[in-house]
């Protein structure tokens, strides 16, 4: 008898962590294979990938945004192998189970709830053949016609009971994937528009597994272990011990994420975040709106003015990459009010912005509450809202587009001081030019097609003088010296100028072995040969000082645009600190004035 243990996940690089729970516990009883696939894959592709395993029971994890496909691959496996057994689990079949099993006879057994101890139980009846179904707890069966959803299985009290799911044969074909993973399980608070809401308290794994688990999977060399624990620092002494365990192993290459709560972060976890090594976290920070209204609504146990303070630090630091979320269309957020929460977190400025729409994931209480706030969506996965009684769906429409024009000229700060330089001086607020380039992206039809680096570019540079706005000469630099900081090598976009550069090769040569440089703004780099040093630098020829207007916080001087600079970039490895841009007009002027 052979099981196979199967998913389809969003994306290649992607991992699923339930499956090898699971793995481990069914491994020594049964033939027991775990295939990963996406939802990107052909449909026929993946049932004959199924098919020629040949097994007798195969269990899919289901979730929002793989349910549909999973079914097609279910109806089809039962028509070409009728006697195979299928079941589903995981969290899009937990809360309507009777349901997707009347509507679709071809699946077998649905787990519901915390489904570890069922699944064990539900193969060890197939195994020894008892058919005890019904003694299953989390278990949902056919008996005949009739369809019987069993009691609730509790929640493990010792989570250490589960098999690891990373033991000492851990997949090398994890090696730069994704890789979730969790150290606790629940959550402190109720937010009533997620599902950890459903389940209270907080349970731990033994802090000693979790340190052999991961020591594992930084062996393996994966990309990324994202832990999935809904408030990592909920415990504080636990999670420093888990940070400090990574930070004595030093890897390299990896990166790991934390969903944490900024108003429980201290002083002493401050200053423990600031001596870790650059890149090493990524920190999601849930603010997802700062209505005080709405926050009320869903529950949220926040502390804005303290999230905002310890946000800005930790940001100071610049070692720690910063996901803050916001999530359009909760109860009591419009248009406007919405507006001055995006507000309030772009003057955080985290590395990244996310905007979200809301879900009425199945088991919410804010499912259980459309009527009372208007809510008007699809019921089908993702269970997106599409209006509400404060938003409606022209509002939600401009709020996709300002969404897309964020994380294109936002997230990634590949445009930081252009869009510092017009926001400072021609908008109220960052929101109003976000709204403003979305109107145009849309009007051009740029929102039809996709668009390549130095389109994005292009795109920014002509808003900004379709706009009319004063100051060109000014923008075509700040814009040009964006371009040059993130984009090694590449040439500079369509319409930007361009002044010539007047440095010779032996003059360039010359620079990089001046003394005042190498002992002062490059003394990183003062032993590394001319040659090498040419491969990670970039000399640019700017018709105005920008980095004097940089400093002046991107105030317009028109007397500014008579000055002349030459500015020299060297591209560096870091994730937040990747390049470092000097100005050495006063070396290049005396360089040529020697050489005429």
């Amino acid at each position: 008898m052979k099981l196979l243990l199967t998913t389809l996940n969003s994306k290649f690089v992607h991992s699923n962590l339930a499956l090898r729970y699971l793995k481990g516990y069914s491994k020594d009883k049964i033939q027991t294979e775990l295939r990963e696939y996406t939802i990107n894959q052909n449909i026929d592709y993946i049932v004959s990938e199924i098919y020629k395993i040949d097994p007798d029971i195969v269990g899919f994890s289901t979730y929002i945004w793989n349910l549909g496909e999973t079914l097609e691959i279910c109806e089809t496996l039962k028509i070409i192998k009728p006697d195979i057994k299928i079941f589903l689990g995981g969290p899009e079949v937990t809360f309507d189970g009777i349901e997707i099993m009347r509507n679709n006879k071809f699946i077998d057994w649905i787990i519901f709830g915390e489904g570890e101890e069922t699944f064990e139980e539900l193969i060890k009846s197939i195994i020894e053949k008892k058919n005890n179904y019904e003694e299953i707890l989390g278990l949902i069966y056919r008996d005949e016609e009739r369809i019987v959803k069993n009691q609730a299985r509790p929640l493990i009290e010792d989570l250490n009971t589960i098999p690891s799911p990373y033991d000492e044969d851990v997949d090398r074909k994890l090696r730069n994937k994704i890789i979730y993973y969790e150290s606790s399980r629940g959550c402190p608070f109720n937010c009533k528009f997620c599902l950890s809401s459903t389940i209270k308290g907080v349970r731990y794994f033994d802090i000693d597994r979790v340190k052999r688990e991961l020591g594992l999977l930084i062996d393996a060399q994966v990309r990324q272990v994202k832990f999935v624990d809904r408030t990592f620092n909920a415990n504080k002494k636990y999670a420093m011990e888990i940070m400090n365990f990574i930070m004595e192993k030093d890897p390299k290459d990896i990166n790991f994420h934390f969903e944490v709560t900024a108003h429980l972060l201290d002083e002493e976890m401050l200053d423990f975040l600031s001596n870790v090594k650059e890149g090493l976290f990524q920190f999601e920070v849930g603010v997802q709106s700062t209505n005080p209204k709405t926050i009320e609504a869903v529950g949220r146990t926040t502390d804005f003015k303290k999230l905002r303070q310890v946000t800005k630090e930790i940001k100071t630091f610049k070692k720690i990459h910063q996901h803050l979320d916001l999530i359009a269309g909760l109860p009591y957020e419009d248009f406007n009010s919405f507006r001055e929460s995006f507000n309030d977190v772009y003057e955080i400025r985290p590395e990244k912005i996310q905007l979200g729409f809301l879900k009425l994931l199945k088991g919410s209480e804010l499912r259980d509450r459309e009527i009372e706030y208007g809510f008007k969506y699809i019921d089908s996965p993702p269970y997106e809202v599409l209006e509400t009684k404060h938003l409606d769906y022209n509002g939600i429409r401009k709020l996709k587009a300002i969404e897309e024009m964020v994380d294109i000229y936002y997230n990634g700060e590949i445009f930081k001081n252009s869009i510092d330089f017009i926001v400072e001086n021609h908008y109220e607020t960052a929101f109003d030019f976000f709204h403003s380039i979305s109107e145009y992206w849309e009007e051009k039809g740029y929102h039809k097609v996709s668009h390549g680096r130095r389109k994005i570019y292009q795109v920014l540079n002509d808003f900004y003088k379709s706009k009319g706005f004063k100051g060109e000469k000014i923008f075509n630099e700040i814009i040009k010296l964006d371009f040059i900081q993130n984009n090694k090598g590449l040439r500079l976009p369509s319409g930007v100028k361009e002044y010539k550069n007047e440095m010779k090769r032996n003059q360039i040569h010359e620079l990089l072995k001046d003394e005042r440089l190498l002992t002062g703004e490059l003394i990183g780099y003062k032993d590394i040969q001319t040659r090498d040093f040419l491969k990670i630098i970039h000399i640019e020829r700017f018709g105005v000082n920008v980095l004097e207007i940089i400093k002046k916080e991107y105030k317009i001087d028109v007397d500014m645009e008579q000055d002349e600079s030459y500015l020299l970039t060297v591209y560096k490895d870091g994730v937040i600190n990747n390049f470092k841009t000097i100005d050495i007009t006063e070396i290049v002027n005396r360089l040529i004035d020697i050489e005429r």
